[in-house]
């Protein structure tokens, strides 16, 4: 039995968990540049679940779409928080329906005995924390991929 190459795998949605901060690394590294609606981020008390549908920036494909110049992707995606205590936003008008937030990175801040606080990091200072029992996040891909509307890779001015 020979390994896996990577020429014969095909492309899937990603179906992605994460519960340490390690895995945690990985989901914000993929979920980096993905802009939603305000309107897109909902906290279910009763099942203890924050869920954000994502317009996420296909970056595993990036390599691949410059070397065959064809345009880059984005694909919408839910990005799901379980065992949600609490939920707090920071720099966010909720009021205003209009606005579009910017995801640049996933933290993890352990609190004791597993519990800690997931703070999804905004573009323009704003910042949603998410308080929960235990590390338990998903993010999987629910639509087929569509060119990035920009048809740019997503940049920051440093």
């Amino acid at each position: 039995m020979a390994d896996a190459r990577f020429e014969d795998g095909d492309e899937r949605p990603l179906n992605l968990f994460a519960q340490d901060g390690d895995d945690l690394g990985v989901i914000s590294a993929l979920v980096q540049d993905s802009v939603l609606p305000v309107t897109e981020m909902t906290w279910d008390r009763k099942a203890r679940r924050f869920v954000a549908l994502i317009n996420r920036f296909r970056w595993e494909d990036r390599a691949a779409a410059e070397a065959a110049k064809r345009p880059v992707e984005r694909v919408r995606a839910l990005l799901t928080v379980s065992d949600v205590l609490a939920v707090r936003t920071q720099g966010i008008d909720r009021q205003d329906r209009d606005t579009v937030l910017s995801i640049l990175s996933l933290t993890w801040e352990p609190g004791m005995d597993g519990t800690g606080r997931l703070v999804l990091v905004l573009a323009g200072d704003g910042a949603v924390a998410v308080e929960v029992e235990a590390l338990d996040v998903s993010l999987r891909d629910v639509t087929r991929p569509y060119r990035a509307p920009s048809g740019k890779v997503p940049s920051h001015d440093l």
